[in-house]
């Protein structure tokens, strides 16, 4: 039972906090006019909150890793936990708009490293041959919490008030603070030479530009000086970035040597273009329901609902079918199918029928969903214990970034459609959902990139889950 205790310990406490940081990036957004009149200010100035918490949450990101495998993942991870239990209750009591943005931005830091070292931290608990079960876990926080977060943060604000939407999170993240303090173990795997100092001033700053670029160019304008500015010196930082990575820095602050690996790298590409599809389905499909065809706020936000549901059965699916099928097997033909669900919901007539949207978002989470989930456990397959937090964290960095550019996506073909918000033609809104059709189309080459099996030996001395034992991965 000694040896059970930890590992309960930390399915736990991860799933409490990847729920409460995976509610927390939709649940603000239904209550963001009403925080916008309580403080007396404009809409515009109230979206600042959802920016901050993505630009913080972007920053964290890079040092992530590092700092898991320097100081221990149990001990960041727990304690960025902390650090997001208060900044939630800090952002239900802010007398100001100011406060609350600062308050939002400290919290996007914490929830910035809680997903990578959180997830290295269920990984290394876990052998290889173990992780089709944790599907189950996985799913749950990054499927089901989102799709609850605009429903619940509307039913709060209505019937309590907006600070409710953060004080949800205080009772759950103290009491996972307790457990895990008490029941995980510390898997510190140590991390030679210094800091990157230099990576660190590069690839954060990098990071934070283009997220805040991304996300705010849908609406004040890309050639605005905030957002064309901070886009071209969010590259132009990024390219630096690399290079000191890859040729200067002794021991770097991301190991982008990692995408050498065949697997991880067709895995890495495949998170960024899948999170690209869904995001970007996710946002145009609500525009075209509400805009162009006349649905409520409440009816868009519960039309993409089953797509959360269909998740959910994916992780059983992945649990069943990896082992018999392997990856690629499994991948390739889901993204061909969640490709031409994606495309049926772009054909004129489909989505006025309430029946037929919620039909194919549930088909858009159970055959996207099997594929993500095959994708993210195969990549990780052959990834050495002491390279997970690395590993964990390029791969974080490249999901995030490819659903902002899935929002921009769509952004960018509707701007380019002349669509204002006030048109009722729901052709550029087709376009727009057929656009992220295409994302998902092209990560099918990667899929077939994925080895055909997973490792499935028990650990042992000359089983496939020994690093000795494990075959050289081929290189990209």
């Amino acid at each position: 039972m000694t040896r059970i205790a930890p590992r309960i310990a930390v399915v736990i406490v991860y799933t409490a906090a990847m729920c409460m940081n995976g509610l927390d990036s939709t649940i603000v957004n239904p209550a963001l006019l009403t925080i916008a009149r309580g403080f007396g200010a404009p809409v515009t100035a109230a979206h600042t909150v959802e920016t901050a918490f993505l630009v913080a949450l972007a920053v964290a990101l890079p040092a992530a890793g590092r700092l898991g495998d320097r100081l221990g993942t149990k001990r960041v991870f727990l304690g960025a936990l902390a650090v997001f239990t208060a900044a939630s209750a800090a952002c239900g009591l802010a007398p100001s708009l100011t406060a609350l943005v600062v308050a939002r931005a400290v919290q996007g830091v914490a929830g910035g490293l809680l997903t990578p070292v959180g997830t290295t931290l269920l990984f290394r608990t876990f052998p290889p041959h173990e992780r089709a079960r944790l599907s189950k876990v996985l799913i749950v926080p990054t499927a089901l919490t989102p799709a609850l977060g605009p429903p619940l943060g509307g039913f709060l604000t209505q019937h309590l008030s907006w600070h409710w939407l953060f004080f949800v999170n205080v009772p759950v993240g103290v009491a996972a603070v307790l457990i895990g303090a008490v029941g995980i173990r510390e898997r510190a795997e140590g991390a030679d030479g210094p800091f990157d100092r230099t990576g660190f001033l590069l690839a954060t700053p990098a990071l934070g530009l283009l997220t805040y670029a991304l996300g705010t160019g849908p609406s004040h304008g890309w050639t605005t000086p905030a957002v064309a500015g901070g886009g071209l010196l969010g590259l132009a930082l990024l390219a630096a970035a690399v290079t000191h990575l890859l040729r200067r820095a002794a021991v770097p602050l991301l190991d982008l040597r990692l995408l050498a690996d065949r697997v991880f790298a067709s895995a890495s590409a495949l998170a960024l273009l899948t999170s690209a599809g869904l995001m970007g389905v996710l946002f145009a499909f609500p525009l075209l329901y509400q805009e162009a065809l006349g649905a409520s706020a409440l009816d868009a936000g519960l039309s993409v609902f089953p797509e959360a549901l269909g998740l959910m059965l994916a992780s059983q699916a992945v649990d069943r079918l990896l082992p018999r099928l392997g990856p690629r097997l499994l991948a390739a033909p889901a993204l061909a199918l969640a490709t031409g669900v994606f495309a049926t919901l772009a054909v004129p007539g489909v989505a006025e029928h309430a029946w037929a949207v919620r039909a194919l978002m549930f088909c858009v989470g159970l055959v996207l969903g099997t594929a993500v989930l095959t994708v993210q456990i195969a990549g990780f397959d052959g990834i050495a214990p002491a390279s997970t937090g690395q590993a964990m964290g390029l791969f974080t960095i490249v999901r995030t970034l490819g659903g902002a550019l899935g929002v921009a996506a769509v952004a960018a073909v509707l701007a380019g459609s002349g669509v204002r918000g006030e048109e009722a033609d729901p052709g550029p809104y087709r376009v727009a959902i057929l656009a992220t059709a295409a994302l998902v189309a092209a990560g099918t080459p990667f899929a077939l990139r994925l080895p055909a099996r997973v490792q499935q030996a028990g650990p042992g001395p000359s089983s496939p889950a020994s690093p000795a034992a494990s075959p050289p991965r081929q290189q990209a």
